[in-house]
């Protein structure tokens, strides 16, 4: 079931730069929810909500329940933050409305689990996380939270792969044509082998 994160905006009637700087200077952020072949709305959002989203993991995959002025909620995705460049507070934010049937792309973050136990990493091996993060197609239905990576198995030179990922039902990943690489074990440099080696050489003498 798609979860959602109810956020309260209200709206604004005027676009353009000045009416931009005059919702920032009322302590709010200006923003626009578009797309799905309706008429744009202009809103204004509590800052505080903007650094929250922020702060979570996956927000670029989260779909938001939107109630302007208290009213009809809308179904979107946060596609766009413009940040200040001296102060990073949030200055402008875009939402693209969904539509059911209407496949957008969003990213989704993969979480890692089993690292610690993986016989690679236990015999001095480097785990490399090669992407954090897949762009997909997908309905708007079924946009999931995350992708979860096993890693718990991998020895040296084996590596986890697309279709290894848990969550990727109803998914299709923007690179296609590829089984790629999400993350992988290398073995320890030579030096390292060598100085261990030596270690245990000395150790049993």
């Amino acid at each position: 079931m798609t979860k959602f994160t109810k956020i309260e905006v209200s709206s604004r009637a005027k676009a353009g730069k000045g009416a931009a700087r005059a919702t920032r200077r009322a302590g709010h952020v200006p923003g626009v929810i578009y797309g799905a072949k309706q008429e744009p709305v202009l809103i204004a959002l509590d800052p505080r909500i903007v650094h929250r989203e922020l702060h979570k993991a996956g927000w670029r995959s989260r779909i938001y329940d939107i109630s302007v002025d208290g009213g009809a909620s809308v179904h979107a995705l946060l596609r766009e933050i413009q940040l200040h460049p001296v102060t990073d507070a949030p200055i402008h934010v875009d939402y693209q409305r969904l539509a059911a049937g209407h496949k957008v792309h969003v990213e989704v973050e993969i979480r890692f689990e089993g690292e610690e136990v993986a016989p690679g990493v236990k015999r001095g091996g480097v785990m490399n996380i090669v992407r954090h993060t897949v762009e997909v197609v997908v309905d708007p239905a079924n946009i999931p939270e995350y992708f979860t990576a096993d890693l718990s198995g991998l020895d040296f030179h084996d590596n986890v792969r697309w279709e290894d990922l848990k969550g990727t039902e109803n998914v299709t990943p923007v690179l296609h044509g590829t089984n790629f690489v999400i993350a992988n074990v290398a073995p320890p440099s030579v030096d390292e082998e060598a100085t261990e080696e030596a270690a245990t050489t000395e150790a049993e003498g």
